[in-house]
């Protein structure tokens, strides 16, 4: 679930924690939240992840519903099971560090869905992979820059680096989510959504 082709589905699961939505204000929600910031919108790629989903358990359709004179729209909600999933998928997507940073990203825009204490956990993890990982770039570098020279390992010092920024970064959310100054209720966030009209946001505070 770690790959960027499986960001849909993990879209969905997040979309869906709130409660039943239909496909169309999925892919609205989408927009609207800015999560096509790490999804190519194509309005296929929406269906094929909710079929997958559908097929593995983790959503199911409660009706089908007409408005006005648009065509019809099934409408799924969450599973047990997805909701479990939902939880799984972004704890990994937090706690290990990887080449590419959208599963990153995707997992922090969804950071509610977790508790505060949880995400705390899965973040404290990923600083320490980090700290493991620079420590290894580091022995690397320092054992191989003499004997092969500097320029043909500027990719290793570069991923170094950047492993550097995200760890200070993480660090400083870390300590946030330790002393209180990052903080929300998932549960009262679901009770937002499920205030909020069809295809809109709840308002934030």
């Amino acid at each position: 679930m770690t790959s960027n082709r499986n960001l849909w589905e993990i879209t969905v699961l997040s979309l869906l924690q709130g409660r039943p939505r239909h496909p169309y204000e999925m892919q609205k929600l989408i927009r609207e939240r800015k999560k096509d910031e790490f999804l190519k919108l194509k309005r296929g790629s929406l269906y094929h992840a909710i079929e997958r989903l559908r097929k593995a358990g983790l959503i199911e359709s409660v009706e089908t519903r007409r408005e006005g004179r648009r065509p019809e729209r099934t409408v799924y909600r969450l599973t047990d099971a997805g909701g479990r999933a939902l939880v799984d998928w972004l704890r990994e997507l937090l706690a290990r560090p990887g080449r590419e940073t959208l599963p990153f990203f995707a997992a922090l825009s969804f950071l509610p869905n977790l508790t505060p204490r949880d995400a705390l956990e899965q973040l404290t993890l990923r600083a320490k992979r980090l700290e493991a990982e620079i420590a290894g770039l580091d022995a690397a570098l320092s054992e191989l820059v003499p004997r092969i020279g500097r320029l043909v390992l500027l990719e290793e010092e570069y991923a170094r680096d950047l492993r550097r920024a995200e760890r200070e970064w993480v660090l400083k959310v870390v300590e946030d989510l330790r002393e209180g100054r990052l903080a929300w209720d998932p549960e009262q966030l679901r009770r937002w959504a499920d205030l909020a009209r069809p295809g809109e946001p709840p308002a934030a505070d």
